[in-house]
């Protein structure tokens, strides 16, 4: 017999006008522009990863970002913009967290709630516009062959998206059944029956979208992908949750991943704030990128991997590789999945605030 299941439509949801708003744009946005924190500790070892990064951009080498939600939610999406727009980037990734701070910010310019209060009243991450609308971009997107990246940052750009008509999803499927997005189409036109969503323009605007990291990866046209868990994130907290699309979208976001993963020989690898999500992909992308050079006699090589983090690494020298079993820092996996990955690991004890607002800084210098 199965397990008995909670039913998501026992939920009840508020608007997202009556949460307590922890952080504001008008507080944390970092003009790229102003002088950045010095870092005296860490200047030589910045500039050594400059002149890397350049060397991997005039060679046409990856230069990826993975980052957690912390990185946005301390208002660094304009200098992360800037670093794309002049080309430094070549790809970004996040997490579940990450996206919902980009697109609340963008929505009502606010983000952020206390998990110890709202737990104990049944109200954290259920709020009605957040969960609607990462959820509709999620399935919309399904059905266009989008990830779950690309899917939030066409939304945010667009201030919305189209609604087809439920049966033109249901005759689509009646007259292709073995069409690959099959699948997609008759989850969307269930969830669109569970919605109550009429078919036609649906519209959301976001006042701030010029802040989003995603609305501007799209617009630039530079990877974005999201790897998330199910259950992670607050948009799980919602009658409209997604689980197949979710699913779907993460699966070809890690496809894109690991395309620019095969780039990496001679680039840079850059993981800010990501202790679990960050060295959990990017061992198992590498081992997926040298599988297929392998074959061809290749493999990853001359990468340099930059790992930013606010403890202090276990007091390990991770230049001199990794530590024994016996030492405390062998645990440590936002350290020792990396530094297994080849090439250069550079580990920065800093805020990725000074981190990121120091590396612009450079890199325009």
């Amino acid at each position: 017999m199965p397990y008995t299941r909670f039913d998501s439509h026992h939920i009840r949801v508020f608007p997202l006008h009556r949460r307590k708003h922890l952080t504001a744009l008008v507080d944390i946005l970092i003009d790229p522009d102003s002088p950045p924190t010095p870092m005296d500790d860490y200047r030589d070892a910045i500039e050594k990863l400059v002149s890397h990064i350049r060397r991997a951009r005039e060679s046409g080498a990856s230069v990826m970002l993975m980052y957690g939600a912390h990185l946005i939610r301390n208002g660094m999406g304009p200098t992360l913009i800037r670093l794309m727009e002049e080309g430094w980037l070549t790809h970004l990734a996040t997490n579940g967290a990450g996206i919902i701070h980009d697109w609340e910010y963008s929505f009502i310019g606010q983000s952020t709630e206390s998990v110890r209060e709202n737990v104990h009243d049944g109200t954290f991450g259920t709020w009605e516009e957040t969960g609607l609308a990462i959820n509709l971009a999620f399935v919309a997107g399904a059905v266009e062959n989008r990830g779950l990246g690309e899917s939030i940052g066409w939304l945010i750009h667009n201030d919305g998206v189209m609604i087809p008509q439920r049966e033109d999803l249901i005759q689509r499927i009646r007259e292709n059944p073995d069409d690959p997005l099959t699948p997609a189409r008759a989850d969307y036109a269930q969830w669109l029956k569970q919605a109550g969503i009429a078919a036609g323009e649906y519209k959301l605007s976001h006042p701030y979208k010029q802040y989003s990291v995603l609305a501007n990866a799209f617009r630039l046209g530079v990877p974005f992908t999201v790897h998330p868990g199910i259950g992670y994130d607050i948009y799980s907290n919602h009658p409209l949750f997604a689980p197949p699309a979710i699913g779907r979208g993460a699966g070809i976001d890690y496809g894109v991943f690991v395309q620019s993963v095969l780039n990496l020989s001679n680039g840079a690898l850059l993981s800010v704030g990501s202790a679990i999500m960050a060295p959990q992909v990017f061992e198992k992308s590498m081992s997926l990128a040298n599988n297929f050079y392998l074959q061809k006699g290749r493999r990853i090589k001359n990468h340099r991997i930059a790992v930013v983090d606010l403890q202090d690494g276990g007091g390990w020298d991770w230049t001199r590789g990794e530590p024994p079993k016996t030492n405390a820092a062998y645990y440590l996996r936002f350290c020792k999945s990396f530094c297994r990955m080849g090439g250069e690991l550079m580990y920065f004890c800093l805020d990725n605030r000074a981190f990121i607002h120091n590396l612009y800084h450079a890199l325009r210098a």
